[in-house]
């Protein structure tokens, strides 16, 4: 009675449903193959009289035979050996591979096509190295990549293959390493040692063959597990036992099921069933024991570790789909121009040089002014080639490495603590991290600390606690703990017994049964027998599967945001434990309440204040966890992703789906409503302050209310909402719903429901979730709203959500690696998450942008060139450059100013970044390069060439030298217009760079000055002399740069291409000015005023401040909002829609505020159909930043004349009221107003606004009243 009766392995096989008795009634027989699989349908000798079975989910049969301590006999089989090769190349393969794979990209093969076309004499105009060279630079520097990158993959193989592992050879133990191990082979391990390869446990230091392992590599989880070796093999301690062991193991074959293995032992002419408990996989780690002997079942790729680390899916962003179909539209405009000058070709060959043939005769094999056409064509495709960018890839791919060093070398992302940086595991995602619209974030662990605490337990209704012990376990650990405490000390454990002392009286209990937790049991319970023989059965797991009475103790503690576990026990018979053991169904009647334990997990730090930020960029925060819903909807209000300010909060718990679509439209109604009700009140808050709407409108409050009041239903009771109705909710909402609902939500025909619904809230929260389920709402996202997604989790349960989003984030943490392995960013504190995205990724978005926008922007100023010259030369293929200028223009003159600016860029600091989130919102609508702006940049580069070609032609055709020569030659007009063009593209970038660096000043004007040293040696009698044949025009540059008419008509070219530029955009930053212009004016402004403060005359201002803040800011839990006014397109409109901006209790206002509500909202809506009007248009400061950025405070100026000086209640410490007005023409009204602190949430944990002025002081600080009111001037 001591032990559980263990049924034959077939039988629990077929019951887990992996193998299944063979059906058939003929007794077939299995085929021994050479990988060691059994196919059906063949006959061979039988196999130890064991019956064939049958892989449900394999055609044939397929099993692995092992025999310990006999690699002659397992060799046979040829079972993969345990190195692992994660590399692709070695010295041999790299080059003849890497250049398949590089050939497979279609601009390198279409290249590769062009230069082959150049070997041909009659169709190139240009020598073969104008092509060879941007080529083969381009592979080379692929290569060097892909080279380095493999170069780290065999480093990271050598690291692993190389540990050292003690094996069993020839009766004695041998160091052997890692990648020498072989099936078969059986190895010692030692305590913390890593496991080596999938073992067969055979004995240990410990009683019984007992070993303990923790398996966060795995799964994740940090606790540790039992394991125990098989009864027959667990006295074989001894190397002289062991050498002569020869048993035999059959088991399935290597798959990547973690938590099942199905096997027989076969030794001594008997057989032992072998189960999931009795193996040691790789990657696990031996903790608490001091040895163990295993027998190796599986090595290297067969591993299960390695099974599931499957092929990485590949992620491609936004940019790199439509930059694929830009090049394919550029190369269709290629063929066209070609066509065109072909057609020129044929029509001036019949026309016009029919009359030349005596004279300048058709060259062989040319007959005709067809085929002249037709070479013509190909010739132009040559020569007009560089409009589809050869260097385009491999620059783009540079940008992203020095954008992933940045995050790696990012100082603010380093965890001191755990002495971890941030690390970007991918180059090619980073652009894509500021388009982000959809955070899906685990809970535990990412939110939280993932260090349990054992706060307080409940026992018999009376609360027990605060006791702080932190622990793996910390259920178990705080109370085993405290039971030593009251006299009840754990001693030891077997496989058939636990020994305790009680109150000094040593007991043993006969271990009789574990019932193992599972995901869909939820509970734990062991059957024991006392000394006395009394049988008792005790459970501990989750409140909800436990009793319905637990509900009263269990909501006290969740509701404080704690995890709840439930203890309980039953008496059993010996009756009735007689019949359990053979139905193990009677156990499961309702035990008898012992109490609940109540464990706190707190959250880190910045939580809340990182989602606020983010939320304030627009960025919808899901949190998916498999936490029950009350402790999910504490930490919800905990982290600030619910507030008491927001309209209401639905909770979706239906059982049927039926239910749940009722709930789901029941909630869109009621924001339906709720939106209506708080539409109606701001139209009446207007009128009541006499202000009135312009026609022309300049926000949100043009025609779209009205037609929002016109398109809601006469009865709120409809069955749903309309759509279109759905898409103009405003305010904020939260959702929270259940797993079990969750399920039917997402089924094919609820998901539409669902995601209406779910995107119509600015927060939701989805409880006792699955992996699988986590992947399936980040899948429905994707599927049904074109926005980029971001997961982030810290466990292996995580990696699917992971995979599945665009980006997927791992937290290194306290679950192991295996999220961050699986991700392609990683860093230890979710806090990061806001630099990541708002400063690192705003910023590569934005360099990705302008880097593209202007490298086609000089391509095509480049290349048309030659596309004008055509109906001047009679269309025969003559370049206006010299054939070395080609080769150099995109890899040496234009090639370093434009990656600088592509990695080194910057709008506005990452201070300042972090302060007005709004700033990120360009990128979520894709407005900085899209198919407007690619059609723009190609325009601008159409008209340089225009300007760059006839300028000279125009100008030359009639000059002359100051001898009197003329200067209109072939070779000073290639001069002129090259000069011209690297000059019209440095200014171009100059104008473009934002952020001036030592980098950017040597690339750009080092390039220029490269440009005239290259041209000067190419025309020297030097290289003359040395290679006569290549360089014909001695001193042609020089002599051309002599002339003053050259640089008169170089520098009206520029001017003709840059004034415009220049033109168009200062009218658009006065008139319609982006957020980041705004942004950038004010920090002017502020830098202004500190020096004028650092000059004295800002005192005053500092001491009032001082005082001020001391008297305001002592009040923690205070918080203030304020009203302010920014614009967007000019200020009329603003002035006259009369409206205010409210801001939440976290933020301050800001003059940025309402720069891009409009517009970017009306964009918004356009690409998110079902996607609710934004409502926190209001560029506001992150909270963190207010501190970094206040300016100094005064209770005594005034603007324009005004007078700030408001009341303040002393109690509450909120400002009644607050006006700023002017009288002077054309001025604005700004009004101020502030509100009374909201109340502190429910369950939050109250953060303190960071030290320095509120937002009430910011508002009424003078040096903000002056940016104010310099910006609406």
């Amino acid at each position: 009675m001591g032990h559980t009766r263990r049924k034959p392995a077939e039988e629990r096989c077929s019951e887990t449903g992996l193998l299944q008795p063979e059906s058939s009634g003929r007794g077939k027989q299995v085929h021994v193959l050479g990988q060691g699989q059994f196919k059906a349908g063949e006959r061979t000798e039988k196999v130890r009289g064991r019956e064939s079975v049958q892989e449900e989910h394999f055609l044939y049969q397929e099993e692995r035979r092992v025999k310990a301590n006999d690699r002659e006999y397992n060799e046979k089989f040829q079972y993969a050996s345990n190195c692992i090769t994660t590399s692709k190349y070695n010295i041999i393969t790299f080059l003849p591979v890497n250049l398949f794979e590089q050939f497979q990209e279609v601009a390198n093969t279409y290249f590769l096509f062009l230069l082959i076309l150049q070997l041909i004499p009659q169709v190139s105009s240009l020598s073969w190295f104008t092509t060879i060279v941007p080529l083969a630079l381009v592979l080379s520097i692929t290569a060097i990549k892909d080279a380095t990158d493999d170069y780290f993959r065999h480093k990271s193989d050598n690291q692993v293959n190389n540990r050292q592992s003690q094996v069993l050879i020839h009766g004695s133990i041998q160091k052997e390493k890692w990648m020498n191990v072989r099936v078969g082979d059986i190895i010692k391990l030692e305590n913390n040692q890593f496991v080596a390869a999938d073992l067969l446990l055979l004995s240990s230091s410990e009683p019984h063959g007992l070993c303990y392992i923790e398996t966060a590599e795995l799964d994740g989880e940090t606790n540790m597990k039992v394991r125990q070796s098989v009864s027959v093999t667990c006295e074989l301690g001894d190397t002289n036992n062991l050498a002569t062991f020869n048993g035999e193991v059959v088991c399935e074959p290597p798959n990547n099921k973690l938590d099942r293995f199905c096997g027989t032992l076969y030794w001594k002419d008997k057989k032992y069933p072998l189960t999931n408990q009795n193996v040691l996989l790789r990657g696990c780690v031996l903790r608490n024991t001091e040895f163990c002997y295993g027998l190796v079942i599986f090595a290297g790729p067969d591993t299960k570790l390695m099974q599931n680390s499957g092929r990485t899916k590949f992620k491609r962003t936004s940019i790199d789909r439509l930059m694929n179909t830009l090049v394919l539209w550029i190369f269709c405009f290629l063929v066209c121009m070609g066509v065109i000058l072909a057609v020129g070709n044929a029509v001036w060959e019949r026309e016009v040089g029919s009359l030349f043939q005596r004279y300048l005769p058709w060259d062989p094999p040319v007959d005709s002014f067809l085929f002249s056409a037709f070479l013509s064509f190909w010739s132009y495709v040559i020569i007009l080639n560089t409009v589809v960018p050869i260097s385009l890839y491999v620059s783009v791919e540079v940008i992203r490495l020095g954008h992933s060093y940045f995050i790696n070398w990012d100082r603010q992302m380093f965890c001191y603590l755990c002495n971890t940086a941030a690390e970007a595991r991918t180059t090619t995602l980073n652009e894509e991290l500021g388009q982000v619209e959809y955070i899906f974030s685990d809970k535990t662990g990412t939110l939280t600390q993932n260090i349990m605490t054992f706060n307080k337990c409940s026992i018999n209704g009376q609360t027990y606690g605060e006791l702080v012990y932190k622990a793996q376990s910390p259920d178990e650990a705080a109370l085993v703990t405290a039971a030593r405490n009251f006299g009840f000390v754990f001693r030891s454990r077997t496989p058939g017994t636990i020994s305790t002392i009680e109150m000094g009286r040593p007991v043993t209990y006969a271990l009789l049964a574990i019932l193992d937790f599972n995901n869909i049991r939820k509970r734990m319970s062991v059957i024991v027998r006392s000394p006395e023989g009394r049988i008792r059965l005790y459970c501990k797991g989750a409140d909800t599967m436990l009793l319905e009475r637990l509900h009263r103790v269990t909501s006290e503690y969740a509701a404080d945001g704690l995890r709840t576990l439930a203890l309980a026990y039953r008496d059993l018979s010996e009756e009735q434990w007689e019949a359990w053991s053979e139905s193990q169904r009677s156990a499961r009647k309702p035990p008898t309440l012992l109490g609940a334990t109540a464990i706190e997990d707190k959250l880190q730090e910045g939580v809340p204040e990182t989602i606020a930020v983010l939320s304030l960029a627009n960025i919808k925060v899901w949190v998916l966890t498999g936490d029950k819903q009350e402790t999910a909807v504490n930490i919800g209000y905990s982290c600030k992703m619910l507030t008491d300010d927001m309209a209401e909060v639905f909770i979706i718990s239906g059982n049927t789906v039926q239910c749940v679509r009722q709930e789901l439209r029941a909630a869109r109604q009621r924001m339906v409503e709720l939106s209506q009700s708080r539409d109606e009140g701001k139209e009446i808050f207007a009128e009541a302050c006499f202000l009135t709407t312009d026609s022309r409108g300049s926000g949100n409050v043009d025609g779209t209310e009205a037609e929002k009041q016109e398109q809601l239903p006469n009865s709120p009771m409809g069955p749903a909402p309309p759509l279109n109705l759905v898409e103009n909710i405003s305010g904020e909402f939260g959702l929270v719903i259940n797993g079990h609902s969750l399920a039917h939500a997402l089924e094919a025909d609820m998901e539409t429901e669902f995601v209406s619904t779910a995107c119509a809230c600015k927060a939701v929260i989805c409880c006792r979730m699955t992996p699988l389920q986590k992947a399936q709402v980040v899948e429905l996202i994707k599927k049904h709203k074109r926005a980029v997604t971001l997961a982030v989790g810290d466990g292996a349960n995580d990696i699917s959500m992971i995979k599945s989003a665009h980006i997927g984030v791992g937290i290194s943490g306290q679950e192991g690696n295996q999220a961050v392995l699986a991700s392609d960013y990683s860093f230890s504190q979710f806090r990061f998450l806001q630099r990541l995205l708002l400063v690192h990724g705003r910023w590569s978005y934005l360099r990705m942008c302008r880097f593209l926008c202007y490298f086609f922007y000089k391509n095509f100023a480049f290349t048309m060139v030659h596309f004008w010259l055509g109906f001047f030369c009679g269309f025969s293929a003559q370049t206006v450059y010299d054939q070395y200028f080609i080769t150099l223009y995109n890899i040496v003159y234009t090639s370093l100013p434009v990656l600088a600016m592509g990695i080194f860029d910057q709008d506005v600091p990452d201070e300042r970044s972090l302060e007005f989130p709004k700033l990120y919102e360009p990128g979520q609508l894709n407005l900085l390069f899209n198919k407007k702006e690619f059609f723009i940049c190609i325009a601008q580069g159409i008209y340089t060439s225009v300007v760059l070609f006839f300028v000279p032609y125009a100008v030359l055709s009639d000059a002359t030298q100051s001898s009197g020569e003329p200067l209109a030659d072939y070779q000073t007009f290639a001069v002129t217009t090259a000069t011209a063009l690297v000059i019209v593209v440095s200014v171009q970038i100059a104008l473009d760079t934002g952020y001036w660096t030592i980098i950017n000043h040597m690339c750009i004007w080092g390039s220029l000055g490269l440009y005239f040293s290259i041209m000067f040696a190419l025309h020297s009698q030097t290289l003359f002399k040395i290679f006569p044949k290549q360089f014909h025009f001695v001193g042609s540059a020089q002599s051309t740069l002599l002339q003053p008419v050259v640089w008169l008509t170089i520098a009206l070219a520029t001017a003709i291409c840059i004034v415009p530029v220049l033109t168009f955009r200062f009218l658009k930053l006065d008139l319609r000015p982006q957020l980041s212009d705004t942004v950038r004016y004010t920090q002017l402004v502020r830098q202004k005023k500190r020096k004028l403060a650092g000059r004295g005359a800002a005192g005053h201002w500092r001491g009032a401040s001082t005082m001020s803040e001391g008297r305001l800011g002592a009040r923690s839990g205070s918080r203030r909002s304020g009203y302010a006014f920014a614009h967007q397109e000019g200020f009329g409109e603003l002035i006259t829609s009369g409206k205010n901006m409210r801001l939440s209790s976290l933020m301050l206002g800001s003059f940025g505020s309402k720069h891009s509500s409009s517009w970017i909202d009306t964009l918004r809506r356009k690409k998110h159909p079902h996607t609710p009007p934004s409502t926190s248009g209001d560029c506001s400061p992150a909270p963190s930043s207010i501190s970094a950025s206040a300016p100094p405070l005064s209770n005594s100026s005034s603007m324009m004349g005004g007078s700030q000086d408001t009341p303040i209640d002393e109690e509450t410490g909120a400002a009644t009221s607050a006006t700023l007005s002017t009288e002077t023409n054309g001025a604005p009204l700004l009004y101020l107003t502030a509100q009374r602190p909201p109340q502190p949430q429910r369950g939050a944990t109250q953060t303190p606004l960071q030290d320095g002025p509120s937002a009430w002081e910011l508002c009424r600080s003078p040096v903000w009243m002056e940016e104010l009111c310099i910006l609406h001037q």
